[in-house]
């Protein structure tokens, strides 16, 4: 049974293609499904662990949710980053293919022999094509099929400059040469750019990862000092009669500050490390590698500041009476 058909089919065709671009062998039905038992089993175990500490049932379907989002997290990321290290080798490739090409080799040959282990996981690819060429497919249709898998943008530009360049009838030597040449280039271009937008990245991570636990951390105090002034209050009016604050009873719970901190904390540690990929690499997924350290420093900073302000202000307030 493939259980993507129970998802809706937008989800279930990109879960398809960033399994496939991830080069993961099993086919994608049977992938999905060993990961949606295991994610039950995971959520199963957790609910266990939060029944034996009372914590309330209404965050199952929130687990459950949870640890899907987490795995296809894990899958897109695998996925960007295959296509990200084969498009860092391919000028080195076609710049192979054009010293085969000027050797005296024919396009299929240079091609099949720039198919070397150091341009893992793009070896695999030309392998494949190669293989497309040599068992009687045009050269053009097997290169439009390996764009087609591959699935970057990059890659489709120059293997569509590679075609028209077949079909022309030019010097293919020269212009797979000009065109690794101008991959390198730009790709260093990017480089310096994002040495310059490096600050923005370091204010966005110290706002986010310092700048909202502290404020979120001192507004829970504090909402947790006013409940304990006014559960205080027939020894407030009886102490003085010239209190200048009149204070009423706080119908807001402090659990619900606390949850609505943290979940609000997670939304924007995820919100920002997308920008901070879209920054860096131009691809919001990059940033989804610093989301569980950015949640684990803002938690971290919540609580401390939570545990050191609240026991050291309430023991001055309940010192006080």
């Amino acid at each position: 049974m493939n259980l993507l058909k129970l998802y809706p089919s937008k989800f279930g065709k990109t879960y398809i293609k960033n399994i496939r671009n991830a080069g993961v062998i099993t086919p994608p039905d049977k992938y999905f499904n060993s990961m949606f038992w295991l994610i039950i089993i995971l959520t199963v175990v957790t609910s266990t662990i939060f029944f034996i500490f009372n914590v309330n049932a209404y965050f199952i379907p929130l687990i459950f949710i949870l640890f899907h989002i987490l795995f296809y997290m894990n899958i897109s990321l695998k996925a960007s980053n295959r296509i990200k290290e084969m498009e860092n080798v391919f000028p080195e490739v076609i710049s192979l293919m054009a010293s085969n090409l000027r050797s005296g080799m024919t396009i299929d040959k240079a091609f099949l022999l720039a198919a070397r282990p150091e341009f893992h996981p793009l070896d695999q690819e030309i392998l494949k094509t190669g293989k497309d060429i040599t068992t009687g497919q045009e050269i053009i249709f097997a290169l439009k099929k390996m764009s087609e898998r591959i699935e970057s943008e990059k890659i489709t530009r120059v293997v569509m400059l590679i075609i028209s360049g077949l079909k022309a009838g030019g010097n293919i030597s020269d212009l797979l040469e000009q065109t690794s040449r101008n991959m390198k280039e730009k790709e260093l271009l990017e480089k310096k750019s994002r040495s310059t937008i490096l600050m923005y990245v370091i204010f966005i991570f110290f706002a986010v990862g310092v700048g909202a636990p502290v404020l979120f951390g001192l507004s829970s105090v504090l909402v947790e000092v006013v409940i304990e002034l006014t559960s205080r209050l027939p020894h407030l009016s009886s102490a003085s009669s010239s209190f200048p604050l009149s204070f009423n009873s706080v119908s807001i719970s402090l659990n619900f500050v606390i949850y609505f901190s943290i979940i609000f904390m997670v939304v924007s540690d995820l919100i920002s490390c997308m920008v901070m990929g879209l920054v860096r690499k131009g691809d919001s997924k990059e940033g989804l590698k610093y989301f569980f350290p950015l949640v684990g420093i803002s938690l971290f900073l919540f609580f401390i500041i939570r545990v050191v302000l609240s026991k050291f202000i309430l023991a001055s307030i309940r010192g006080s009476f």
